[in-house]
This record gives structure tokens, sequence and C-alpha cells, in this order.
């Protein structure tokens, strides 16, 4: 049975004096797939803008707006409404050769999964490498489903969240030594701790349904605004998503908007303003999903 999700998405920039603004990125709208069918979508912006559309690298689905107007507020409305199709903790149909670490991909695999199995972040005392391989059975091989399975449950036990707007990211040994971070910097810390272990892993930005919002279901953090979480490449499972910050496993409450190899190339909404430094008074940022059952 799938969901029906409806995503509100608002983004608002005030403004001490009318500034004018450069163009703005953003990453808002989900690609439709065999768990993701995109319904339907709707985009307001003000000031009046000129939009135009492109796919980066990954796929992904880009818009661009341009504006000739100056203001002193900025907002973006975003409305999507999805069918999700996910399964709650799935058990994967990882091909033989890859059901226990370590194992190799194909050379067909490692072609195009690239640098998503090569390590992005300094580790020069090896803190991550040490962290992963906690998790490696003593002496012998193991399960490659457990093993991620307990990663992605220990940073949701063991790290605490931290909900933060201002750019950027911590890099991973900077999460393991705080033993807390944002769902992005969880997130980049479960990638790098697979790829020390030879997996392919990458960044997924998207939206996350909370039901008890709604009355029911197990409580999360990471609602009310975008949310991130990790993709790992296992053979015959393809990219299977991991949520540190929730400790979910290819769960449905997972709307997937845009992926890539860096959290740096998907980031949900960024451009600039020309003005004074001062101008900036704040930015407010409001997301809300709702759902419903589809027979």
């Amino acid at each position: 049975m799938a969901t029906r999700l409806t995503v509100n998405h608002s983004t608002r920039y005030r403004y001490r004096r009318p500034v004018r603004f450069n163009e703005h990125r953003m990453m808002f709208r989900p690609r439709d797939s065999h768990d993701v069918r995109l319904l339907d979508t709707r985009l307001a912006i003000s000031p009046a803008a000129r939009v135009r559309w492109y796919h980066d690298v990954f796929g992904n689905s880009i818009t661009i707006a341009s504006f000739d107007q100056a203001a002193d507020e900025l907002r973006f409305e975003s409305t999507i409404v999805v069918e999700r199709f996910g399964l709650i903790y799935p058990e994967f149909m990882i091909e033989r050769h890859a059901r226990t670490v370590p194992f190799v991909y194909s050379t067909e695999e490692m072609t195009d999964l690239g640098r998503t199995v090569e390590r992005h972040y300094a580790d020069r005392k090896r803190r991550v490498d040490d962290w992963a391989r906690g998790f490696l059975s003593d002496g012998g091989q193991t399960e490659t489903e457990a093993l991620l399975v307990e990663m992605t449950r220990a940073i949701n036990r063991d790290f605490t969240y931290q909900e933060r707007f201002e750019p950027g990211i911590r890099s991973p040994v900077e999460t393991l030594a705080a033993g807390a971070g944002s769902c992005r910097d969880l997130a980049l810390l479960m990638m790098e701790a697979a790829r020390s272990l030879g997996l392919a892993a990458r960044f997924v930005s998207g939206y996350l349904h909370d039901p008890p919002v709604e009355g029911g279901g197990d409580a999360m953090v990471g609602a009310g605004t975008t949310h991130a979480w990790a993709q790992v490449y296992l053979p015959g499972a393809g990219w299977v998503e991991f949520d540190p910050t929730n400790g979910l496993v290819g769960g449905t409450n997972l709307i997937r908007v845009a992926v890539a190899r860096d959290p740096s190339q998907a980031i949900p909404l960024q451009g600039s303003y020309v003005g004074a430094a001062d101008d900036f008074l704040d930015m407010t940022i409001d997301v809300t999903v709702t759902a419903e059952d589809v027979v």
C-alpha cells in the first residue's frame, strides 16, 4: 500500500531595507521512481522571478530563479505531492558475494560508482576508520546488512541531534569528537564510515514525515525543515536508504528529493543578495508533511 504525502515548504528571508537578489538555486522537485511517484508540484516566489530548470550531473531537478525587483523580503513557497512505496526495514536482496564484508564491487559497478567509494574528508588519526571497524565481527566476516543496520542505530542511539541552520557541515572527525550533529552531519559520518569499509555511499536531501504530528507513530527528529540521510550501494539491492538521525532503514517516512556525492552538492536552497552585510535580519523555514493512505 502506498502512502500519499503532501509537503509544504516555506522559506522567508527578511532584510533591514530593500536589497537586490542574485540568482537563487533550488532543489525542491523529486524525481519519479518505482518508490516515489510525483503527483503534483507548485512553486511560488515573491518578489516575482524568472524561472528555468535543468538536470545536474546526478540527474537532480534544479530550479534557478532570477530577479529584477528589489525587496525587503524574499519568499519561496514549494508544495509537492508524492506517493511513497518505501518499505520499513526491508530484507535486502543482496547478491551472494556482497552479503558479507569485505567484498569487491564488479568492474562494471566500480566504473560508475567512481568517487562514491572514496573518502572525501581528512582523517589523519584514522578515527572514523577505528569507529567503523568497531562494527566488524572479531576474526571473521560480518554480514553486510547487519553491519549497516547496527551502524545506523548506533548513531541514532549514541549521538545527540542538533538543529543547525548556519551554512556548512561538520567533518566526520568533528562529529565524532562532539558526539552530536545535525542530520546532514550524522549522514556524512555514516557515509565516510561506510566508505572506510569499501562501500559506496552518497548523500540524500529531502523531507521527513513525522507521524506523531498527526497523532500516531514513534517520535522522530529532523521534521519541520529539510532533512538529510545516506544511501549505500549494495549489489542486488541497489542504493539503500539509511537515516542515522532517526535509526531508519529504507523507511516510508523519507521523501527523497536530491542525491549527490557530497553534501555541498545537495543544498535545498542557496543564493545571495546585493547589499550591506547587516541588511540581513533573519531567515525562517517551515516544512509540514501530511500523509494519507492510498489503497
